[in-house]
């Protein structure tokens, strides 16, 4: 028996035309390097005027057990539950312009009843995009501007951008499968991820929502409040760069790394590929550096 995308959200009937409106997807549980996904959606939610547009149907969607909420005591009672929500909601930007945008946890199962549902809701609204984001870990030093990676279902709408990556096998996400579907469907789809220093994955890192933030503009032409992220990326850096200074062996590292990020840079070939020049593997700097500062930046590290 085939279930009813339809049926597994409720669309409020009362909502302004949003024809030739952007969706933006910020799903959590996958694939957020430095947290910033999560930095960017909060920052948004947080910083623009808006209402729930859309719920789904949760408990068709979540593993509890795997993902278990919160729920908190309160000396001699349950005072509340912390239940997952997965939303779209309409924003809008620093010029007015509505756009959505899909937060929550990112499904456990019916991935495809999930994506023909967001695919309704598409058509049905009139999306003329839909975009999504996510961040990884990729050797290249935090003295250089954040790197995004951009892909979609038609190259002509990023024809600006060089590719950085050939072709390989990736674990995917139900974010990426929303991009293969849509675009499958003949609908205009693109991709974004940021890329984090590998020894600050686990970290806050704002710089990279901030990043992440400005090629949705660039992408979109939406108008976003990126200045707060800014601050909190510049605080993160005096922090970071305090940690770095304590040892001479991890500033030759992170040196290797930025000589290495330039050498191909200069070359415009791409940063992953090994290089002639006799310098340290990606992963054995990655490693080295995040050895030095896993400790130091766990629970009490810099934040946005």
């Amino acid at each position: 028996m085939t279930l009813d995308p339809n049926e597994l959200y409720e669309l409020d009937s009362d909502r302004p035309d949003l024809t030739n409106a952007v969706l933006v997807h910020m799903m959590d549980g996958f694939s957020d390097a430095g947290s910033a996904v999560e930095l960017a959606r909060t920052h948004l939610l947080g910083a623009l005027d808006g209402e729930v547009l859309a719920t789904f149907d949760v408990d068709q969607l979540y593993d509890y057990r795997a993902r278990r909420p919160i729920m908190r005591f309160a000396r001699d009672h349950w005072e509340s539950y912390g239940g997952p929500q997965l939303q779209l909601h309409l924003l809008h930007d620093d010029a007015e312009v509505p756009f959505l945008l899909l937060v929550g946890p990112e499904p456990d199962v019916q991935w495809e009843r999930f994506a023909k549902a967001v695919a309704g809701i598409v058509d049905q609204l009139g999306i003329r995009l839909t975009l999504g984001v996510n961040a990884f870990p990729m050797s290249l030093p935090h003295t250089r501007p954040t790197h995004v990676i951009v892909h979609g279902s038609r190259p002509e709408m990023f024809a600006d951008y060089k590719p950085w990556l050939g072709t390989m096998g990736v674990p995917t996400s139900i974010g990426h499968l929303l991009e293969f579907r849509l675009g499958e469907g003949g609908r205009d789809t693109i991709g974004l991820a940021a890329t984090i220093p590998p020894y600050l994955a686990q970290s806050e890192y704002p710089a990279a929502a901030a990043a992440l933030l400005r090629e949705i503009e660039v992408r979109t032409g939406l108008s976003l409040p990126v200045a707060a992220l800014d601050e909190a990326a510049k605080t993160t850096r005096v922090a970071i760069d305090k940690q770095v200074s304590q040892s001479t062996e991890v500033q030759a590292l992170v040196e290797a790394l930025e000589q290495q990020y330039d050498s191909y840079s200069r070359s415009q070939e791409d940063p992953l590929v090994d290089s002639d020049d006799q310098l340290p593997s990606a992963d054995e700097l990655g490693a080295e550096l995040e050895k030095f500062l896993a400790e130091q930046f766990r629970g009490d590290g810099p934040q946005a």
